[in-house]
């Protein structure tokens, strides 16, 4: 696996490359934002029509990374499907593809903002989930500790050799982690934006994921 390993509230992680988290302790993957279905939803209200092979895409590298951590249990940390009407629209295949995902895993959907109460697909559905010493949800909360949200798609700007590039990104600090967006259609968030700056501490770091995640300092 291509990860970096830290720690929160004394648990020990791994950011994997893809922007899935690894906690080897419990045999936990966490993903966040897949926001499954978004060309279709984009097609339904606007009309915008993007090739349709995100959702594809997506279950193709959640898979890799179950394969790879042989994970038994899954948090899907909210918004991970572009709206509840995904669900009626998604092909058999691709249903049949993430009941194949399910099997002999505990899978646990966090609700989002997106797609708030219950789906039609196996599981538990939950608000939050209190995995002490860790809380997950799927938006950040003033004041918590221990806690591992999404929603916000953070991204930083880091300087290569050539040229300046925009990545998907974990922001961590002692209190919390908020994750990347593993969705392959959604966009992100700054990390210099002032609703991210207002949660994190300003000791805060970033993890970029990629093929080498690596620590950067939080931009300003």
């Amino acid at each position: 696996m291509n990860g970096l390993e830290f720690s929160l509230a004394g648990a020990q992680l791994t950011a994997l490359g893809s922007g899935a988290l690894w906690w080897q302790e419990k045999r936990l993957l966490c993903v966040s934002d897949l926001h499954l279905g978004k060309s279709e939803r984009l097609a339904r209200l606007s009309g915008q029509v993007l090739p349709p092979y995100d959702t594809q895409d997506t279950l193709i590298r959640l898979e890799h990374d179950l394969q790879q951590t042989q994970a038994a249990i899954v948090v899907c940390l909210g918004d991970s499907f572009d709206d509840l009407e995904v669900l009626d629209e998604l092909p058999e295949a691709e249903t049949n593809w993430i009941h194949r995902l399910q099997a002999g895993r505990r899978w646990i959907w966090i609700e989002g903002n997106h797609d708030p109460g219950p789906v039609q697909l196996p599981g538990s559905h939950l608000a939050e989930l209190p995995l002490p010493p860790l809380t997950f949800r799927h938006i950040a909360q003033q004041g918590k500790s221990g806690e591992i949200s999404g929603h916000y798609h953070p991204k930083v700007r880091v300087q290569t050799r050539l040229r300046s590039i925009s990545r998907p990104a974990f922001l961590f600090d002692s209190d919390r982690i908020i994750m990347p967006s593993y969705g392959t259609y959604t966009g992100g968030l700054r990390s210099s934006d002032d609703a991210l700056k207002s949660l994190m501490r300003p000791e805060a770091q970033a993890i970029v994921t990629g093929q080498t995640p690596r620590i950067v300092p939080l931009p300003k």
